[in-house]
């Protein structure tokens, strides 16, 4: 993600899904890996890509490593809490009983 970012190559990129753990419900291992994705590309877009660009232009690759560093503290749990929210979805760890209650009401009845 962070490539797809930092070239700024999301309009042109399409981001495909395939998550299947044959030990896992299909909807559990699904909402995972979309949840996941969404994260990596969210933590990409929190990076501070112009002052990596700049140092990268600057060969200065010692701010540039520092600045990645840096970029992996940034509060990525409360932005995506806060998306999560917004959107109306279960943010933290609240979506595994959303999961179990579709799981219950909806899977254990199909044969």
């Amino acid at each position: 993600m962070e490539e797809i970012v930092r070239s700024d190559a999301l309009a042109r990129v399409h981001i495909a899904l395939d998550y299947f753990d044959a030990s896992l419900n299909r909807i559990g291992a699904w909402v995972t890996g979309a949840r996941s994705t969404l994260k990596a590309l969210l933590a990409a877009l929190l990076e501070p890509r112009s002052r990596l660009r700049e140092a990268e232009d600057r060969n200065d690759f010692f701010s540039r490593l520092a600045l990645q560093e840096e970029a992996k503290l940034l509060p990525l749990g409360a932005v995506w809490d806060y998306h999560c929210l917004t959107a109306g979805v279960s943010a933290g760890d609240d979506w595994i009983d959303v999961v179990r209650g579709y799981e219950t009401e909806v899977l254990s009845k199909r044969k």
